[in-house]
């Protein structure tokens, strides 16, 4: 980025306790009245950099799992101030939940979709039937979770649009009336950010699936709860549900791709 005429210029790169460049790090710049006046993401190689006028600034660097990052600079008239390395510090309380095993409570959980209909607008829905376990092992790696989903409980809030998702042109309950998860890998790229990678069963087909899953502390309310949310995309295709309209100039109906959420809570029992 080159020194604007009107101001100057600041960067600096986010990086972990490591070394190791933290990137989608937010950066927030806020003048001396406390406004923001700029917001970015850091690049693969946690390196970031904004154009301001001439002032005095202050630098938040926030990455989940991490304490933040405060910085203060002075920018001057075609001027670069270069910030170096900010080191964001691990969260100890969001590093692993307690190891042992936790059960999913349904209550307070969510399992959602998202799916595309004649390439306009999107259909919400969710499973309202489930059940779930997740060990956390004394080595993070060793941890599971399996998750047992009741296929005919899936809800959009349309009485016909349900019984179609029900009959065999989609999840054909009555033939394979459960959807099944395990996982078979825990890992942590950095701060509270969890992948895992499992198997999805899913009318009668098992595919591999993985999770992007954000770890959100725990809380003690009715039971020590450990909380995280999770996202991943599911192709119809790989599971064989397979039906489609096609409109004018082809445009399908149904989106061949399915947004995946989970919310999820999982309480502590041993």
């Amino acid at each position: 980025m080159s020194i604007p005429l009107t101001g100057g210029l600041v960067s600096g790169d986010v990086r972990d306790g490591e070394g190791k460049p933290l990137a989608g790090a937010h950066v927030a710049i806020f003048d001396r009245s406390n406004k923001c006046v700029a917001r970015s993401e850091t690049d693969p190689y946690g390196f970031f950099a904004a154009a301001l006028m001439p002032g005095a600034y202050r630098i938040r660097a926030e990455a989940g799992g991490y304490q933040s990052f405060h910085e203060r600079t002075e920018i001057e008239w075609g001027t670069h101030s270069s910030l170096g390395s900010l080191t964001l510090i691990p969260d100890a309380t969001l590093t692993v939940p307690t190891p042992g095993l936790y059960e999913i409570d349904p209550d307070h959980s969510a399992i959602r979709f998202v799916a595309r209909h004649i390439a306009m607008s999107r259909v919400y829905g969710q499973f309202m039937e489930f059940v779930g376990q997740i060990y956390i092992g004394e080595r993070f790696e060793d941890s599971q979770v399996e998750v047992l989903i009741d296929a005919a409980s899936v809800f959009t809030n349309a009485e016909k649009r349900d019984a179609h998702l029900r009959s065999a042109d989609f999840l054909d309950v009555a033939r394979f009336p459960k959807l099944h998860f395990t996982s078979h890998r825990f890992s942590r790229p950095g701060g509270n950010r969890w992948l895992i990678d499992g198997e999805l069963t899913l009318h009668g087909m098992t595919s591999d699936v993985q999770l992007d899953a954000t770890y959100l502390g725990m809380q003690e309310w009715n039971g020590m709860r450990a909380g995280c949310t999770a996202t991943t995309e599911l192709h119809r295709e790989h599971f064989t549900v397979n039906w489609q309209q096609i409109l004018a100039r082809g445009v399908p109906v149904v989106g061949s791709t399915i947004q995946i959420t989970l919310d999820i809570q999982g309480i502590l029992k041993s």
